[in-house]
């Protein structure tokens, strides 16, 4: 017998039995970090003799804490969770999936998710409408009208895919629907003739802040979109087990502290201590005291801090919100009773609490956290906001060029007045994403300081443009029923929709006389939003610096209207009786926040806002929905196009070969985004892809996003490297003007173009190409489509300082070489401008089952010298060397599925 069979057992709670495997008692349990337990439970569960041993249970069980890593296992997750944006290329792989199963001769139907999947669509409402009453249907109304054949061809695969739902828009954002209601933390299966089977919640998610969940105690992360397609349909997660950092959490959060300065805080010094690739755990006694909210906050910016988790573990405040947010109290007895059979449970003043080990240590006192901000490009760049005018000003030269106007512009406009603007006024400042609006304390506190701010006759400034996206409706259920909706309204926070909007690029458009006014003089305008993300070019192509703050600061920074501004030293304004009014007159206190909390969040609002959450308005059950287990492509969408992944596929893989004299496309320097790989917002007319659309009878104003535009990948290669913010500095390397933006030098036709155009040459020469780059490359979103339109592009491989985790898997799933340069060493440390021709020798040992550590790479330069060096390969387990030889994860899953 294996030990999956010696673990089963029964679990009785309040009158009903259900089976589980019972990990509490396996030899070294005890010590195991939280997390790890949880990979245990996973790995007994699944145990098949093949992939999934006893043997490497038991090497889980010996896990060393000071350990590298290197035992491989196979994570099998429960669910799968996705948005729209990752998503719908998700179901458009699936069902070209299908009809290249059918050209096989196999059974379409084989391609289905094998666990639950669930698509939340929250990434396509944009701001067109702000600061009128009415601005939330009007968005709405917009958003079907663009995004028509998306949601036609969701519905489809929501009636042709079993296991298969759909969470329509004006719901929330995935991140908040999956705490509040998708999320389980123990899950049941019903099994043929048996007792239901009792296991933990898992998931993987299309978004890289799928770690909010983590808050809960459900082990997950953000994977690409192929990856998660792999996952759809049974196929585990090929993972090393990964270090764990401890980090101890003391005290609590002093007066005027919100948990967007506590997470800001948290994300700096785990940047500053190295975490990527290594699960963060929460322990200790002070985590009694942080609410679940606050947990789930800290989780969500884990893909900040780069680590592939931040957990938290189960304990009485996992109980108390399932409880508030509508779970049954059966499901919460489960989930206790679960926990204590399995030392699951969290509480150190059990006298049975072993303490857990971990591979390094982290503490902070909450008691030392102060108000702090993000910015102006990167998530980790805490400022104390102290601070905040003094480094703006500091950092402000950065962005200032010959053309920029250093005097204030005039402008005039009919829905905001006439104004003066200037360099550092902050042009949009929005409330949104599911970093915080999941978090009722820090959207009391933005209520709160609006009412004061109203009560002192204060107002934004009229350049700023004033949103508010909730996470989801019970948001917009307390606000309102506290009254602070109201005032909220008063200063042009009405509520524009229930999505990602601001944080994903879909701020929408700025008033036509601001945006002129901004281009024409070069002026370097801010955004504040209370969301994660903040990279160059992602907010608004108008906006060059972008910062993060809590929802009260970003209502603070709309009254005040420029970020060269001291929120000590200089007034708000005055109120009605002359008196100047500062931040701190405005600023309600820890007590009235959490009063407000207590009396108007209530498990009713969550029970009546989910109760038909899949159900949809008039809008969604209006659709026309194509029928049939193939999809019905129509060769004239802009939207969803048949992918060409698998054209030409054979049932069994061509053997991998070396790349010889391949071309730079991209010469990059560090922190080179999914972002700037692959942008989500809008683009021009005069982009690649702008004038696709253009060609096939799209007007500009209908171009929508590149996000919302995913399922067509003629859109999709035409943006990829296409962020307005790019640098390619090959083009410097020539002799060439850098141009900001997709543009590269394109050695066979001695001259530069767009990216895309570029790679058409190569492609049609039969001459491979690689990206070069530095530190931190692919930092950001899982973003699926900077893997799969680098491999579009032709690009054979990319070498680079270092990788952010989940696109260099992604690279992997779409058959392009991920490289590192050796230890130390740079391309500018080598030599390498971008101008060498590039052959790498060693990848064919794959082709005999060998993961080679490193590969020869020879660059010939110009003149006919060499430079030499081994890249180390970055293909880190046996699986991912299986998806490299396949050409790809989707290609070795449908040859395992045809070959059954």
């Amino acid at each position: 017998m294996s030990m999956r069979d010696d673990q089963l057992d029964v679990l009785n709670v309040g009158g009903e039995s259900y089976d589980y495997y019972r990990i509490g008692d396996l030899e070294g349990i005890d010590h195991l970090p939280y997390s790890l337990k949880v990979l245990v439970e996973n790995l007994v569960r699944n145990i098949d003799g093949a992939n999934i041993t006893d043997a490497q249970v038991r090497e889980l069980l010996a896990w060393d804490p000071a350990a590298d890593p290197s035992h491989e296992i196979q994570f099998t997750p429960s669910r799968v969770v996705m948005q729209d944006f990752t998503g719908v290329p998700c179901v458009v792989d699936l069902a070209t999936m299908r009809d290249a199963v059918k050209a096989l001769g196999g059974d379409p139907e084989v391609i289905n998710p094998q666990v639950q999947s669930d698509m939340i669509i929250d990434h396509s409402v944009q701001i067109d409408a702000y600061g009128v009453d009415d601005a939330v249907q009007i968005n709405m109304d917009i958003e079907y009208e663009r995004n028509g054949e998306r949601y036609q061809f969701l519905r489809w695969g929501q009636q042709a895919f079993e296991n298969f739902r759909v969470v329509p828009p004006g719901t929330g954002i995935i991140h908040q629907v999956n705490i509040e209601y998708l999320a389980q933390v123990v899950m049941t299966k019903a099994m043929q003739g048996g007792r239901p089977l009792a296991y933990l919640d898992s998931c993987v998610g299309t978004d890289s802040h799928t770690t909010t969940v983590n808050g809960l105690g459900v082990l997950g992360w953000g994977v690409g979109g192929i990856e998660a397609e792999a996952a759809m349909l049974g196929q585990p997660i090929s993972m090393l087990v990964p270090r764990v950092v401890g980090f101890k959490l003391k005290g609590s959060i002093p007066e005027g502290v919100t948990a967007t300065d506590v997470v800001l805080t948290i994300t700096d010094m785990l940047r500053r201590h190295g975490v990527v690739g290594k699960f963060v755990e929460f322990y200790g006694e002070g985590i009694a005291s942080v609410p679940l909210a606050n947990r789930a906050t800290i989780g969500n910016m884990s893909p900040e801090f780069g680590s592939t988790c931040g957990i938290f573990p189960i304990d009485e405040v996992t109980l108390d919100y399932l409880r508030l947010t509508g779970r049954s109290d059966e499901q919460v007895a489960l989930v206790k009773a679960y926990a204590k059979a399995n030392k699951l449970w969290h509480d150190v003043d059990d006298p049975d609490y072993v303490e857990p080990r971990y591979s390094e240590y982290l503490e902070l006192d909450l008691a030392t956290v102060v108000p702090s901000i993000a910015g102006p490009k990167r998530p980790q760049d805490r400022i104390e906001l102290t601070r905040a005018k003094t480094t703006f000003e500091e950092t402000l030269p950065g962005y200032v060029t010959e053309r920029t106007n250093g005097n204030p512009v005039h402008v005039s406009t009919d829905f905001r007045g006439d104004f003066d603007i200037r360099n550092g006024d902050v042009a949009i400042a929005s409330i949104t994403s599911c970093t915080n609006t999941s978090n009722p304390s820090v959207m009391i506190a933005a209520g709160l300081i609006a009412r004061n701010a109203v009560a002192k006759g204060l107002s934004p400034k009229p350049w700023v443009k004033t949103s508010l996206a909730p996470g989801s409706q019970v948001v917009a259920d307390y606000l309102k029923q506290a009254g602070l909706q109201d005032d909220l309204d008063r200063l042009g926070y009405q509520l524009v929709g229930f999505g990602c909007a601001t944080c994903i690029g879909n701020s929408g458009p700025l008033l036509p006389e601001i945006s002129e006014a901004i281009n024409a003089n070069d002026l370097t305008v801010t955004a504040v939003l209370s969301g994660n993300r903040n990279f160059e070019g992602r907010i608004s192509p108008d906006v060059k610096m972008n910062y993060l703050a809590s929802p009260p600061l970003v209502i603070a920074y709309a009254l005040a209207g420029t970020m060269d501004f001291d929120f000590e030293t200089e007034p708000l304004g005055v109120d009605p009786q002359g008196r100047e009014v500062f931040l701190k007159d405005i600023w309600p206190t820890n007590e009235e926040v959490e009063q407000v909390v207590a009396g108007n969040v209530s498990r009713e609002m969550f029970l009546n806002d989910y109760a038909s959450v899949f159900e949809g308005d008039a809008r969604w059950k209006g659709l026309k929905v194509p029928e049939g287990e193939l999809f019905a492509w129509d060769p004239e969408s802009t939207y969803v196009r048949k992918q060409t992944f698998f054209d030409g596929m054979s049932a069994t893989p061509a053997p991998v070969e070396d790349i010889r004299d391949a071309r730079v496309l991209a010469f990059l320097g560090d922190s080179v985004t999914t972002d700037h790989i692959s942008p989500a917002g809008a683009f021009k007319a005069t982009s690649p892809a702008g004038e696709y659309l253009t060609a096939h009878g799209v007007e500009p104003k209908n171009f929508n996003s590149y996000g919302s535009r995913r399922g067509n990948h003629e859109v999709m290669v035409r943006g990829t490297f296409g962020n307005i913010r790019l640098r390619n500095m090959l083009l410097a390397s020539v002799g060439e003007e850098v141009r900001p933006g997709g543009y590269t030098y394109d050695f066979l036709a001695m001259k530069p173009t767009t990216i895309y155009e570029a790679s058409r040459d190569y492609i049609a020469a039969g001459v491979p190409l690689v990206v070069i780059g530095g530190k931190e490359y692919g930092t950001g979103s899982s973003r699926d489509w900077a893997a799969k339109g680098t491999a579009m592009l032709g690009v054979k491989a990319v070498i680079v300082e270092s990788f952010e985790r989940i696109h260099r898997s992604n690279l992997i799933g779409m058959g392009v070489l991920p490289l590192q340069f050796p230890e130390g060493e740079s391309a500018q440390s080598l030599g390498l401008d971008g101008t060498e021709t590039y052959s790498i020798d060693g990848i064919r040992a794959l082709n005999d089952g060998v993961t080679p550590k490193t590969v020869h790479v020879e660059a010939t330069h110009k003149d006919g010298t060499k430079t030499e060096f081994e890249a180390v390969v970055r293909i880190d387990t046996p699986g991912e060397a299986d998806y490299y030889r396949n050409g790809g994860i989707l290609q070795y899953v449908l040859r395992n599925l045809m070959a059954e």
